[in-house]
């Protein structure tokens, strides 16, 4: 299929769930994760430069790994996911930080979600620093890879492909735009050099084969694969298939590789966002794995732990906030970091929607001017607060 065709099968996703309804098997998207599959729509650019190691103190690569909307029971109770957490820390007390999907996304590389309450399209200004600025001004290596995006830096609402998992069924949109962080700011989207860091599965395969992989990195697997329009049994089938065989590949996963795993809210928005989060890698000591870190988390904390590792800067936002940015215990205890014991009754509510001010709010009642990062913010790595992207 040529790209224009592609390109014209842009179109609305089908309803939640639609894969679980119709109880379909899962499919390898391609015949290992290391291998290029033209399910993958986009072909690969060739692989990202090999860059110099910058050492943390406890990782030198991280890695996210985002499913979709599981209560924490849920993907407790799964066997992969037991499996899984034989082999890092469970963290127990990890919360998402709002509904739907999409301000959750936002949040992790920008410390806020400036009060997005849904799943439309929104363009973040240019002048909003995220992650990407704090990597870039500590010289740390950074890409996200998004499962099925049709080229690099795509900045399509969907994209609809060959419905690999039901041969002759329409074209499926596999990728959606609200489930990849860095493309939902200009910052990002308008500058051709970090717009070339936002990936597929081809250029992952490249990236890795070559040795070339980032420091920092953000998987997205598709609408099927990370359990949105199937159920948790199928995404476990395809980290059965995707990540565990990396797990034994050291060039994804060294003695220096932290892997978080963890879903992006849970189901159950009446209850609490408590979500699965499970720290896999190298980085994880034998004496670790198989245990449990009660700590409260958020998904603020992906950031302040990162910040922690390599002693970099921060936002000044929600990865500065003294009770939803602690660091995983892991890094804390080697870097000094202090974590706030919150638990019971003074964990915050975080499961409700559109209740959050700020500039992308829907509701005037609730919208605000965009903010100011709090420029004396004590960042959790010690580094200068980011205020401005670079």
């Amino acid at each position: 299929m040529d790209l224009f065709k592609l390109f014209a099968c842009l179109g609305a996703a089908p309803a939640l769930g639609v894969f679980a309804t119709q109880a379909v098997s899962f499919v390898p998207p391609a015949s290992s994760p290391l291998s290029t599959s033209a399910n993958y729509v986009g072909i690969n650019n060739g692989s990202l430069p090999i860059e110099q190691i910058v050492p943390g103190r406890v990782f030198d690569r991280f890695i996210q790994i985002w499913l979709e909307n599981t209560d924490f029971s849920v993907a407790n109770s799964t066997a992969e996911f037991r499996s899984l957490a034989e082999r890092g820390i469970l963290l127990s007390q990890y919360f998402a930080l709002t509904h739907p999907s999409q301000p959750n996304y936002a949040a992790t590389i920008a410390g806020s979600f400036f009060g997005i309450a849904d799943d439309s399209v929104h363009d973040i200004p240019s002048n909003v620093s995220t992650m990407v600025d704090v990597l870039e001004h500590g010289g740390i290596s950074w890409a996200a890879y998004m499962e099925n995006l049709p080229a690099d830096g795509f900045n399509g609402a969907s994209f609809s492909s060959v419905n690999y998992v039901t041969p002759g069924a329409a074209d499926y949109p596999f990728y959606m735009r609200k489930h990849n962080p860095p493309i939902l700011f200009d910052s990002v989207l308008k500058n051709p050099s970090r717009l070339a860091r936002v990936r597929n599965f081809n250029d992952f395969a490249v990236d890795a084969t070559a040795g070339a992989l980032p420091q920092w990195l953000f998987v997205t697997p598709n609408m099927v694969n990370d359990a949105h329009d199937t159920t948790i049994d199928f995404a476990a089938n395809w980290l059965q298939f995707w990540l565990e065989p990396l797990l034994e590949d050291e060039r994804f996963n060294n003695e220096r590789t932290l892997i978080l795993l963890t879903f992006d809210e849970n189901e159950s928005q009446n209850q609490n966002n408590n979500i699965f989060g499970l720290l896999l890698g190298g980085a994880v000591p034998s004496s670790m794995k198989g245990t449990v870190d009660t700590t409260y988390y958020t998904h603020y904390s992906a950031m302040s732990t990162v910040q922690s590792n390599w002693g970099l800067g921060c936002l000044g936002r929600g990865d500065t906030d003294p009770v939803m940015s602690n660091v995983y215990e892991l890094v804390a205890s080697a870097t000094g970091f202090e974590n706030n014991p919150v638990s019971g009754k003074k964990i915050p509510l975080t499961n409700a929607s559109g209740a959050t001010p700020g500039p992308l709010n829907p509701s005037p009642s609730l919208r605000t001017p965009w903010p100011a990062a709090n420029s004396s913010a004590i960042c959790a790595g010690g580094g200068p607060v980011i205020a401005t992207p670079l």
